[in-house]
């Protein structure tokens, strides 16, 4: 008896949290082919009351949600590097934009820099340019998406498929699912 082939489509969101602008990427994966749907920013104005800009960034990420209806997110821990006041601010940012996939309902995956540079490039300390070519490259795409935030935001979208859709990514979830 043949088995009819089971297709794994997924649509993932991957998301590169700012206050200033919050890149988003969304791809559909299909047995290790990926295309991109759609990419953009969410962007808030400078000089306007920081929770003004987080309300803004809440409610255009709520909407966004609604309209690419994704089956998965994928977000980037944040690094604190020399500037820990865009830090903080970043990271409340990234709190409002978790809350928001948290009241959609969907599942929320997170990775570190080093994690989706291994993934896109191969290598954990690659350039943000290499991160950013071979993205275009994998999505067969004529230049680099614009802003550098929705391209990062795509690279960690790419970075989800990547590890999720792989058989080792699909036994860690079946026992993830298995402990609660």
């Amino acid at each position: 008896m043949i088995k009819p082939e089971v297709s794994i489509c997924m649509r993932i969101l991957g998301i590169d949290p700012g206050y200033g602008i919050t890149g988003f990427g969304l791809i559909e994966a299909n047995r290790g082919q990926f295309a991109l749907l759609r990419y953009g920013a969410i962007t808030t104005p400078p000089g306007t009351d920081f929770s003004a800009r987080l309300e803004m960034i809440y409610n255009d990420m709520t909407e966004l949600l609604k309209l690419a209806k994704p089956d998965a997110v994928a977000i980037e821990e944040l690094f604190f590097g020399q500037n820990v006041t865009t830090g903080i601010g970043v990271a409340q940012s990234r709190g409002v934009i978790l809350l928001a996939i948290r009241q959609a309902g969907l599942q929320v995956y997170s990775y570190k820099p080093m994690q989706v540079k291994q993934s896109v490039v191969g290598y954990g300390g690659a350039s943000k340019h290499q991160v950013q070519d071979m993205t275009r490259r994998i999505l067969h795409l004529e230049k680099i998406p614009k802003p550098d935030d929705a391209a990062d935001a795509i690279a960690i979208a790419l970075c989800h498929a990547r590890s999720h859709t792989s058989l080792l990514g699909q036994v860690q979830a079946k026992s993830t699912a298995n402990q609660f």
